[in-house]
């Protein structure tokens, strides 16, 4: 219910994918396959590492923590979509609007973070293999990850503060699937030039340190790589770091395209798009992506499964 000029605004209305009525049921049917198999695939990939002694390395127990940010990061936005497609009132609380999006900040800066980590443990792996078990063990491996979740918590805090300052006077749709920042400060009766400002800074600063660290790294990687003789080695080598660098280009691709170019350049329809591309397909692209590239880990989920006929 949008709310008087004169009233603060108590809940929100979420628009929603779409509003044709006759594809609400279709897209809740696509979304809750799409939605059970993200947690499968992720769910999967850490049980397949938790149980194979040979994935118990360094590169390994981050992916397994991306598989677990994963599960967390989809689960934020996903359950609330497929509640809305069966809904003819889609409306959300204001507090449960921002914790909403303080989750979805929190895990999404997070995943850049650890990303960029798993760019540098490549790096270490393949650009100083002499050092890599003496310099990148558990132990850096945890500080890495708990060093990611920091710069979420603090990402996602400064923006969810500064949603509090603003009030919102009558507005109250928001024209989205989820609560977002952009579609929020657009619905703000206050003024927004700080919020936006601290969008360009924050984003732009952890865009660029997150990038710089992975682009840098995969400079030497491929350095390194180009002056293996063998060619198996080199292919081998490839592999491994194609699957990782695929998973940061689309993830970060969108973010780019959704916060840092200007929002003139595309409509409300293409922010849903690529919203959802971010939100709900790179949850699940990021195990596959892995799990069909990578031949350590079909071995290992090959093995588990015999293993798991015989016994029974």
């Amino acid at each position: 219910m949008v709310q008087d000029n004169d009233t603060t605004v108590t809940s929100f209305i979420l628009t929603g994918l779409t509003d044709r009525q006759d594809l609400q049921l279709p897209l809740f049917a696509v979304f809750s396959f799409i939605y059970g198999l993200t947690l499968l695939s992720n769910l999967g990939m850490i049980f397949i590492i938790r149980f194979e002694p040979q994935l118990h390395t360094p590169m390994y127990f981050l992916l397994s923590s991306l598989s677990f940010l994963d599960v967390c990061y989809s689960s934020t936005i996903t359950p609330n979509m497929l509640l809305n497609f069966l809904m003819v009132s889609n409306g959300v609380s204001y507090s449960g609007c921002l914790t909403q999006y303080g989750f979805f900040a929190l895990f999404a800066t997070t995943e850049m973070f650890l990303l960029a980590a798993m760019a540098y443990d490549r790096y270490m792996a393949i650009c100083n293999p002499l050092l890599y078990t003496v310099i990148v063990t558990r132990k850096v491996c945890v500080l890495l990850i708990a060093g990611s979740y920091l710069g979420g918590a603090v990402n996602s805090l400064i923006h969810t503060l500064g949603l509090l300052r603003l009030s919102f006077c009558s507005l109250n749709v928001i024209d989205h699937f989820f609560c977002d920042l952009i579609p929020l400060l657009r619905l703000s009766c206050s003024d927004i030039h700080l919020n936006k400002t601290l969008v360009s800074v924050f984003g732009s600063v952890i865009e660029a340190t997150t990038l710089a660290i992975t682009v840098t790294s995969y400079f030497f990687i491929i350095i390194t790589v180009l002056r293996i003789r063998s060619a198996k080695g080199r292919q081998k080598t490839f592999s491994t770091c194609a699957s990782h660098f695929t998973s940061v280009f689309t993830f970060h691709g969108t973010i780019l395209l959704m916060y840092l170019c200007p929002s003139s350049s595309h409509s409300l329809g293409t922010e849903k798009i690529v919203s959802v591309f971010y939100t709900v397909a790179v949850p699940l692209l990021n195990p596959l992506i892995y799990s069909l590239r990578n031949h350590d880990v079909k071995c290992a989920a090959r093995k588990l499964l015999k293993r798991k006929v015989f016994m029974s």
